[in-house]
């Protein structure tokens, strides 16, 4: 086998499984130090400085570093709370306003063009402006935010966080216009340098089933939703049905307990492990007293003389892989309102077919993956505009690296044109065995959300759910973290093959062998290295045997006993710190700069 390069900043950078995992690769150990240490606004500017929106995503995002965490494969099973945590920054962080990034005065001459005000164009706007870009925003709603403002309930999401976020974003000079829909982007192009299209999936699916516009009780999720938000509507029938089980679905339904409904029930095709919806969401809407049904398929509206009474459904049995079904019977439930809730698409009436972007088969444009740039140069897409829905987390990454394109396209440069990953790795010894960092295995359980209590959370429709973690709370949860950024870093000319290093390790991640290939060699480990997604180290030959020193990289805690234990300090504890490329790092290096190591 040949020895790993640790020089590839993606091998560490991988091995950082919930900043690997996160679309804007956010440094989450390094934040979660910070609060320990109670330093909540550097963690909170560490945080924006990647995924833009600390205190919106520290209350909505869909997590997907969490079921990356090392900490969820050990025996209890839980990953450490990263997005709490980061919630826990934002809510007690200073004054921000001077850390931010200053605006030129003079401007660049160059005008781009955001289409919504979600936060794709957010983010856009966010790398450009401190740059000297012009950036006119056009918003088709009376307020910021995108479907962050008109899709996630304020129960959720208070008002005051998102206009604060979305606040520093907009005073920073972006010439917003507000209630000015895009008509036709072909009266737009010639007046602008650039123009990004975060429009979002604005257009909820609907369920072509009898009945269906025979009355005005069926409502589509999103529509619903951001009636709600505008305060278009405040009310809703006692019975509601909610037709689908994602994260929309769990809104719509918590919504309609506040609106006055009181038999609320969510109707899913498949069974509860097919469900695309949140565990958290789930969890909360039950704990609400929304009741989930399974296994029924909507077969139509029942609509007599106008007036909505219910819907019949088909019960379905389904294989054990469900992906065949059989009809048991059919059942009829009754209804005031119906809420369908079965996805969005997206939808491009403005955008004239005869401008040179290319469309799909399925009426999206063609966006490249890596510049965000449609076929037509000049033009960028992100966001849920981009590829369909996905989550905020998601459309800030999208958003960083359109940024990235649109600053190349504007200065001549090849949009394909982008930074490698850098990196530095920082020692860690404080003494021959003594580290910077607490590297002790803390056995505290993972925090419980602390909730309003059910009585007083329905009371207004903007009482948040959710309170938020104590301190006491705040300091167990981050001793879970393993600082799995602290890597073991290994210098094969020291080692004396001792296995001092392998006797002490808790985890058996070590093990000294002959050479083979990886397939072979994972099955000779002192525990079999199953997980082939994550690196297998290998070293250079041991100057003693030619013997290999191999480490399994998915079940190292990075304790840091290997290195405290080495008589000849073979192992080390290195910090990585990454350097991410975002257009700003575009302006202040050198072309393809070469990654830094210590």
């Amino acid at each position: 086998m040949k020895p790993t390069n640790v020089h590839d900043p993606d091998y560490f950078h991988k091995v950082v499984d919930c900043q690997w995992a996160c679309p804007t690769h956010t440094n989450v150990p390094e934040y979660i130090r910070m609060i320990a240490q109670g330093r909540y606004t550097d963690a909170y500017m560490l945080n924006r400085a990647s995924n833009v929106f600390p205190a919106i995503l520290g209350r909505t995002c869909d997590r997907p570093c969490e079921p990356a965490c090392r900490r969820g494969r050990l025996e209890e099973g839980k990953p450490v709370a990263i997005c709490r945590l980061k919630r826990v920054a934002a809510d007690n962080k200073d004054d921000i306003s001077e850390l931010l990034p200053a605006i030129p005065k003079v401007k660049n001459g160059k005008r781009i063009a955001c289409i919504g005000a979600g936060p794709s164009s957010l983010t856009v706007a966010n790398d450009l402006m401190p740059l000297g870009y012009e950036v006119v925003m056009f918003e088709k709603n009376s307020k910021p935010g995108g479907l962050m403002r008109t899709n996630i309930p304020s129960f959720r999401l208070p008002e005051g966080v998102l206009d604060e976020e979305v606040g520093n974003i907009l005073n920073m000079g972006v010439d917003i216009r507000y209630s000015s829909p895009v008509g036709s982007l072909k009266a737009l192009v010639n007046d602008f340098d650039a123009v990004f299209v975060g429009s979002g999936a604005p257009r909820g699916k609907n369920l072509d089933l009898p009945g269906r516009f025979e009355t005005d009780r069926i409502h589509l999720g999103i529509d619903w939703l951001e009636s709600i938000a505008f305060e278009h509507v405040d009310t809703i029938g006692e019975k509601v049905l909610i037709i689908g089980v994602g994260n929309t679905a769990m809104d719509c339904c918590r919504s309609s307990l506040r609106m006055g409904g009181k038999d609320i029930k969510v109707m899913a095709r498949r069974p509860r492990a097919y469900f695309k919806a949140s565990p958290w969401e789930l969890e909360d809407a039950e704990e609400e007293g929304v009741e989930i049904l399974i296994n029924h398929a909507p077969k139509r509206f029942v609509v007599e003389n106008g007036k909505l009474k219910g819907m019949e459904f088909e019960r379905l049995e389904w294989d054990a892989e469900a992906k065949k079904s059989t009809v048991i019977d059919t059942i009829f439930l009754p209804a005031d309102d119906v809420i369908l809730a079965i996805g969005q698409d997206n939808a491009f009436p403005w955008i004239e077919r005869d401008l040179g972007i290319e469309f799909d088969k399925w009426d999206m444009p063609v966006v490249n993956k890596v510049t965000y740039e449609s076929s037509r140069p000049g033009i960028f897409f992100g966001g849920d505009a981009a590829w369909g829905p996905k989550n905020i987390i998601w459309a800030v990454e999208h958003g960083h690296q359109a940024a990235i394109s649109i600053h190349n396209h504007c200065q001549g440069i090849a949009t394909s044109e982008r930074l490698p990953v850098g990196m530095k790795l920082i020692p860690q010894k404080m003494g021959i065995s003594e580290w910077s960092y607490h590297n002790d295995f803390n056995p505290s359980s993972r925090q419980k959300m602390t909730h309003v209590d059910l009585v007083n959370r329905f009371k207004q429709l903007n009482v948040e759910v959710e309170i938020g973690y104590s301190a006491e709370q705040t300091a167990r949860e981050v001793q879970r973290c393993l600082n799995c950024d602290i890597e073991t870093v290994f210098t094969a000319k020291r080692c004396i093959e001792c296995d001092a290093c392998i006797d002490i390790c808790p985890v058996l991640c070590l093990t000294i062998a002959r050479d083979g290939d990886e397939v072979d060699l994972r099955g000779r480990l002192s525990a079999p290295a199953a997980n082939v997604e994550q690196s297998l180290y290998a070293s250079e030959p041991l100057p003693q045997t030619k013997r290999l020193m191999l480490k399994d990289e998915d079940v190292c805690v990075h304790c840091g006993l290997c290195a405290e234990r080495c008589p000849t300090a073979a192992w080390d504890m290195l910090k990585i710190d990454l350097s991410i490329p975002q257009v700003g790092t575009i302006c202040l290096q050198p072309s393809n700069p070469e990654p830094v190591h210590a």
